[in-house]
């Protein structure tokens, strides 16, 4: 399965929804704070991870090949 940005956004607004739930109170409110913070930290790990890949592609756009491009940045032509 693969995801895209569209998901995590509905993740994130289903967090917010739980999050302004009335009735949650004391400890499991706690508990969903915690997995708030928990997915608001992953959620800008993925948001970075996706903007170093447009800036990759925008800067092989930009200059082309012109020397050894990592693995990781999976872009361009490949080996």
């Amino acid at each position: 399965m693969k995801n895209k940005l569209v998901d995590l956004n509905n993740h994130l607004f289903e967090e917010l929804e739980r999050l302004n739930d009335e009735n949650l109170k004391g400890e499991a409110l706690q508990e969903e704070r915690e997995r708030a913070k928990s997915m608001a930290n992953i959620a800008q790990t993925i948001i970075n991870n996706g903007e170093l890949a447009l800036k990759a592609v925008k800067h092989y756009d930009e200059y082309g090949k012109k020397g050894e491009i990592p693995d990781i940045l999976q872009i361009g032509e490949g080996k």
